[in-house]
C-alpha cells in the first residue's frame, strides 16, 4: 500500500549533505539537520531526571500498574535522551506476550524469503527513509539492511497486512534508537495495537479517525471547521501522512521526540491532540475569524498548502508540546466519538449497498 501523493522523503529536500559531523540527532544534512547545540539544562537537573527514570525503570511493572499517572507525567515532561531507547521499548511492549515465540523468532523471520511483492516494495522504499541520517546515508549499509529485515519480518509475521509504505519511516525512526530486533517488536505493537487497522487495505480505520479528527475540529476551532467544510476538504487529504507515519515526516526532531514520548505512553489519543494543534497553527490560530480565513485561503489549493506545510517557527519543542497538553480530550470522549463515526460509516455503507 502506498501513501497519497503528498508523501515525501528527505531526498526531495534541495539541501544536500552539509556536514561531515552529524548533529545531535544523527543527521548530516536534509530538512532535519540542525547544527545548533542542544539547549543546556543544568547538569543537576539532568542527573535528577535521569535518576528518577532509572528508579522507575527498575520497578517498571509496579509503576505501570499502580502509578501510571506518574509515568504519564514524566513522559509529558520528556524522557531523558540517555534513557529514551529503554523507556520507549518498555512503554511499547509492556503488555506484549512473546511466550508463544522462540528466542530466535526475529532471526528466523529474517532468514525467510518473504512475499516477493512485499520484498520488492520494501526494497524500493529503503533509500527514501531519512537518507541524510548517519545510519541510512550509505546505500546497502547496516541501517538499510536492518530496515529491510525489520519490514520484511513484519510482513511475514502479519501476512494479512503485509507491507505498507507508511511503516518504513516508523521502522527507520525506531532503528535510530534501538537494535533491529527491539525495533521489530515495537513496530509489531504499533501496527497491531496502537494503530490497529491503519495499514490494512482500504484504510477504513484511518478514515474513521479522520472523521473523528474533523468532529473535534468542530468543537475546538468551529471557524476552521466551517472553512474546511465549505471548501469540501476531507480530513483524509491532510491528516493521512500525519497519522500513518505518526508525524515522523511532519515535525522537527525535538518536537517529534517529545510527541513520541507521549504517544507510546498514552496511545492514539495523542494523534488527535497533535492533529488539532497542527490544524490550528497551520490555519493561523483556532480563534481566527471566518472572513480572515476566507481572505487568506480563498480556495482549496491555498488551504491544503497551509495544512501540508506547518509553520516551522511555531513547531519549537516546548511551545508545541505545551499547546498539545492544553487540548482537553478525555479518552471517554474519543471512544464515544469513535463509536458515533463507526455507526455513521456503517449506515452510509448500508445506504450505498441498498442503492446498488
Amino acid at each position: 500500500m502506498s501513501l497519497p501523493s503528498s508523501e515525501h522523503s528527505d531526498e526531495d529536500d534541495d539541501r544536500s549533505v552539509v556536514s561531515t559531523v552529524a548533529d545531535r540527532n544523527g543527521f548530516l544534512g536534509g530538512s532535519q539537520y540542525s547544527p545548533d547545540p542542544q539547549p543546556n539544562l543544568p547538569r543537576t537537573l539532568i542527573l535528577k531526571r535521569e535518576q528518577k527514570w532509572i528508579n522507575m525503570i527498575r520497578d517498571w511493572s509496579q509503576y505501570m500498574n499502580t502509578n501510571y499517572k506518574k509515568v504519564r507525567e514524566r513522559c509529558r515532561k520528556g524522557i531523558p535522551p540517555s534513557l529514551r531507547p529503554k523507556a520507549w521499548e518498555l512503554l511499547c511492549t509492556e503488555k506484549q506476550n512473546r511466550k508463544h515465540f522462540n528466542r530466535n523468532y526475529f532471526d528466523d523471520l529474517c532468514a525467510q524469503e518473504g512475499n516477493p511483492k512485499w520484498i520488492e516494495d520494501i526494497k524500493k522504499d529503503l533509500h527514501r527513509q531519512f537518507p541524510y541520517h548517519e545510519i541510512f546515508i550509505k546505500e546497502g549499509g547496516f541501517g538499510q539492511t536492518d530496515l529491510f529485515n525489520v519490514l520484511k519480518a513484519y510482513s511475514i509475521k502479519n501476512p494479512t497486512v503485509g507491507y505498507c509504505q507508511a511503516q518504513a519511516p516508523i521502522a527507520a525512526f525506531l532503528l535510530m534508537y534501538m537494535p533491529a530486533e527491539n525495533a521489530f517488536w515495537c513496530l509489531v505493537n504499533i501496527c497491531d495495537e496502537y494503530l490497529k487497522g491503519y495499514y490494512s487495505q482500504g484504510m477504513e480505520t484511518l478514515q474513521i479517525d479522520g472523521d473523528m479528527l474533523f468532529a473535534f475540529v468542530k468543537k475546538f476551532a468551529p471557524n476552521i471547521y466551517k472553512h474546511l467544510k465549505k471548501q469540501k476538504i476531507e480530513p483524509i487529504l491532510y491528516m493521512t501522512e500525519w497519522f500513518l507515519c505518526v508525524f515522523t515526516r511532519t515535525l522537527p526532531w525535538p518536537a517529534l521526540l517529545r510527541v513520541w514520548d507521549m504517544f507510546l505512553c498514552e496511545g492514539p489519543s495523542v494523534l488527535f491532540k497533535v492533529g488539532l494543534v497542527l490544524i490550528g497553527l497551520c490555519m493561523g490560530g483556532e480563534a481566527k475569524s471566518a472572513s480572515a480565513l476566507k481572505k487568506q485561503y480563498p480556495t482549496m489549493y491555498e488551504t491544503l498548502e497551509a495544512l501540508r506545510n506547518p509553520p516551522a517557527h511555531l513547531l519549537e519543542e516546548n511551545f508545541f508540546v505545551k499547546k498539545v497538553l492544553q487540548i482537553n480530550l478525555p479518552t471517554k470522549e474519543i471512544d464515544k466519538e469513535h463509536e458515533k463515526q463507526r455507526k455513521k460509516r456503517i449506515a452510509q455503507q448500508n445506504g450505498n449497498n441498498a442503492r446498488k
